[in-house]
């Protein structure tokens, strides 16, 4: 594909594998799977990320609370290849010294990480690259800087030369001040034909429309962090605001943007609109890789189409999580009875424990193990609420002990496990908050029935009844906070009691029926799952709308 442009794919985090652990979640296992479709499609593509030390949290349930342990490193993966580089980024008016590492035994194509914790730095600063979302606002933003302004200079090291520089979301906007730098300093331009030059070749991704993942700095805390790279007060406020607003800036250091689902389209459009002189948002919808996450014998039961071979393959793949879940907490679930999947970030507007509200209508489901459900989870670790609600989640395993798991540490390994062994993936989180999640694809795609609200990616592929169930009404009524009336706090309440009622009313009527007494719809939904998801929802697909939508330059 040598007409193709070169990309350079920006991104705080990669899920590549289970034990590379310098990945926290959904964004990160997205950037795994983009980069292992390009290297699938043999493009030009290459990532560049961080050397985390200690990683994410490591999620550890003790006396049924959630706690968090951060492992020490004491010895490198034996996959990195020293590429000899090392860049300087001046951090609070020092120099920060930054090791370029080169991942190399995966097959993706090639991603080059950050690392600082090398003895040319001064005491703290090795400790940049210490933990992936840890520390407060100063942390944060060095660790932003060394990835955006040390990710250019390793390519320049390098003797890379994109023509495609990609912001997987804003954490990476400070490259497009770096950018700036080079054209207004090497380049001797003025402020307003530098940017004009480096919007042709940024693309940003949104990824979200919850306010605290849309990271906002003030701007003496900026400044004195030397994120300005010499630029003026006025001019870092043309770019992202004042405060400094990172997808703001995002979207105006672009030629193209693009949210990431349709739904998520809309409401990034509206959310944005504000912003003068923006990138349009396109809709691109997420992705998954799928010689990662299906599970073989599935797939190939699929192919062949016979329904007892397809029964046969998905009643394998859900012994293996039974006995996962069995090694992991002594418990024994039970193959022959309906399996419920949940596994998000443990976040309120996710709604992990919607399904318990009302005791007096499923605790009877439950107790006599007609109706199983395996969560897992982190929060964030500054998130006292999400550690609140993983509490109320280890609570209820307490109480139904025969039906009710919770996998502690939630990683790829489980993310794998679940999504090809559940029998239905449970997923309401409030509409619109969802941007589009990957792991109900995940699940679509081994014949997993979705159950969810029509938020992120599945209002796309929901086919009520068909290939999985909508959380409303016939299928098509999908109600937000704003059509209810009364204070906020009021209007989730009612829109939570409407969610839940439905919830009960699909999973006791529709779900439990089928599964229970009808076995061959059972197993034709599965195969519309399947059909309607393999191609359309692969990263294969998403890649190349990336390159169509986003890398291909604009035409004005």
């Amino acid at each position: 594909m040598s007409n193709e442009p070169k990309v350079a794919y920006f991104c705080m985090e990669y899920g590549i594998t289970s034990d590379f652990k310098i990945y926290s979640g959904g964004l990160g296992i997205l950037a795994g799977d983009h980069m292992k479709a390009a290297y699938d499609q043999d493009r030009d593509l290459i990532g560049i990320g961080m050397l985390w030390k200690q990683g994410y949290n490591e999620q550890i349930i003790k006396d049924g609370k959630p706690y968090k342990a951060y492992p020490f490193e004491t010895e490198r993966y034996d996959f990195l290849e020293d590429t000899g580089v090392k860049v300087k980024v001046n951090i609070r008016e020092r120099d920060v010294h930054a090791k370029v590492w080169k991942v190399d035994c995966f097959d993706n194509a090639d991603l080059y990480l950050l690392d600082t914790d090398v003895p040319e730095n001064y005491a703290g600063d090795e400790w940049i690259t210490d933990r992936l979302y840890g520390g407060f606002n100063e942390h944060r933003i060095a660790q932003e800087m060394v990835l955006s302004i040390g990710g250019v200079r390793a390519l320049r090291a390098l003797g890379i030369e994109p023509d495609v520089y990609h912001f997987n979301d804003s954490h990476p906007v400070f490259a497009g001040i770096e950018l700036l730098r080079e054209k207004m300093e090497d380049e001797s331009m003025w402020f307003d034909d530098a940017l004009r030059e480096v919007r042709k070749n940024v693309v940003f991704t949104t990824h979200t429309p919850v306010l605290a993942g849309n990271e906002v700095h003030p701007h003496n805390l900026l400044k004195y962090m030397g994120a300005y790279q010499h630029l003026t007060v006025e001019q870092m406020v043309a770019i992202g605001g004042a405060p400094f607003s990172m997808t703001a800036a995002g979207l105006r250091l672009s030629r193209n943007a693009n949210s990431v689902a349709s739904l998520h389209e809309q409401t990034a459009n509206e959310m944005w609109s504000h912003v003068d002189g923006a990138a349009p948002i396109v809709g691109i919808t997420n992705g998954v890789h799928r010689g990662t996450w299906t599970d073989a014998g599935v797939v190939s039961a699929f192919a062949d189409g016979d329904n007892d071979k397809i029964w046969d393959a998905h009643q394998a793949a859900k012994q293996e999580l039974i006995d996962l879940v069995e090694e992991r907490n002594g418990v024994k679930l039970d193959t022959d009875k309906l399996l419920i999947g949940f596994a998000r970030r443990a976040a309120p507007y996710k709604r992990s424990d919607l399904i318990f509200s009302k005791p007096e209508i499923i605790e009877e489901y439950l107790k006599s193990g007609k109706v199983q459900i395996v969560f897992a989870g982190k929060a964030h670790p500054l998130d006292d609420m999400g550690r609140k609600i993983v509490t109320n989640l280890i609570a209820m395993t307490e109480k139904y002990p025969n039906s009710v798991v919770f996998l502690e540490d939630y990683d790829m390994t489980i993310g794998a496990a679940l999504t090809r062994g559940v029998d239905v993936w449970l997923n309401n989180p409030r509409r619109p908050k969802e941007a589009s999640g990957t792991s109900g694809m995940k699940a679509a795609m081994n014949g997993v029935l979705n159950l969810s609200t029509l938020d992120g990616w599945w209002p796309e592929a929901c086919n009520h009844d068909v290939n999985g169930w909508a959380i409303s009404p016939d299928g098509i009524e999908a109600k937000t906070a704003e059509d209810f009336e009364g204070s906020y706090d009021e209007k989730l309440a009612q829109l939570d009691e409407y969610d839940v009622t439905n919830l009960y009313d699909v999973l006791l009527n529709k779900v439990l029926p089928t599964y229970y007494d009808n076995r061959e719809k059972w197993v034709n939904m599965m195969k519309e799952s399947h059909k309607d998801t393999y191609e359309k929802f692969s990263a294969h697909r998403m890649l190349n709308d990336y390159y169509e939508l986003v890398y291909a330059p604009k035409n004005n």
